[in-house]
């Protein structure tokens, strides 16, 4: 599933379940999962795939209101917001199954300038409403969500193994949080208030090239955004994901900003 120190595009910074890697390029950051299950859309209505304008899937996403999506910033930054599609309600990459709608604002976190510094978040704000259930935000005081141990489920359309081929539908696997100290141990550039890490120490299940700004989840919680990684699926190399709860009320406040409520 999700893994590397490329963007999790497709690249070279990691992917997801780490997400983006050291390197750069368009498809950095994207990444499937890495040891994961098929998935079926109706589990997780609110997981979206990102396209660039040739319709190519690159990263993931989660519909957080009927108009906004949550991604990670280095996907809304790779292509130019006007080539931003948005795809809903779509299980595999090749059916016709869901909708497209395309992107007419994007909020990117203002401390954001790559991944390795944190802030690798973004909402995109929908041409046009979609139907599809969303998922829930944690609240800024929601600590216990981001427990050691806990188990969360990482979902996307990314890569099946590092460098390997996309499995053309979603794929979700589960991933243990992993202490900051740990991470910290791990990566020299990991910061415990905009970031997170998930992952098994023997390593095989993963966030991969692709899966880049999908969602970790606890339950219908987005705690979680792929972000980067050393590879995929390595031991003891979690993958890194953007830690949401320090940016619920930013995000709330631009949803208020877009929806007049």
């Amino acid at each position: 599933m999700f893994t590397n120190i490329r963007r999790r595009l497709g690249v070279t910074l990691a992917v997801l379940t780490g997400a983006v890697c050291a390197s750069a390029g368009h498809a950095a950051g994207m990444q499937p999962v890495v040891g994961g299950d098929s998935a079926s859309i109706e589990d997780y209505p609110y997981a979206v795939y990102l396209v660039d304008g040739r319709g190519n899937q690159y990263c993931g996403g989660t519909v957080i209101s009927e108009t906004e999506v949550l991604t990670a910033a280095h996907c809304a930054l790779a292509v130019r917001q006007a080539d931003i599609g948005v795809v809903v309600g779509r299980e595999r990459t090749a059916s016709n199954r869901g909708t497209e709608v395309g992107v007419d604002d994007v909020w990117v976190a203002p401390g954001y300038s790559d991944p390795l510094s944190g802030d690798d978040i973004a909402v995109l704000t929908l041409s046009e409403p979609v139907s599809a259930s969303p998922a829930r935000l944690p609240r800024s005081s929601d600590d216990h969500l981001y427990e050691p141990g806990t188990m969360a489920t990482v979902v996307g359309w990314g890569r099946l193994f590092e460098n390997g081929p996309k499995p053309g539908s979603l794929r979700a696997a589960e991933v243990p949080l992993v202490s900051d100290s740990e991470c910290a141990r791990v990566f020299r550039s990991f910061d415990a208030d905009t970031m997170v890490c998930a992952g098994y120490d023997s390593g095989g299940i993963d966030a991969c090239q692709g899966d880049s700004g999908g969602p970790l989840l606890v339950g219908d919680v987005v705690i979680g955004i792929v972000s980067w990684g050393d590879g995929c699926a390595k031991p003891e190399t979690p993958g890194v994901y953007t830690r949401v709860s320090t940016y619920t009320d930013d995000i709330r406040a631009d949803l208020v900003r877009n929806t007049g409520d």
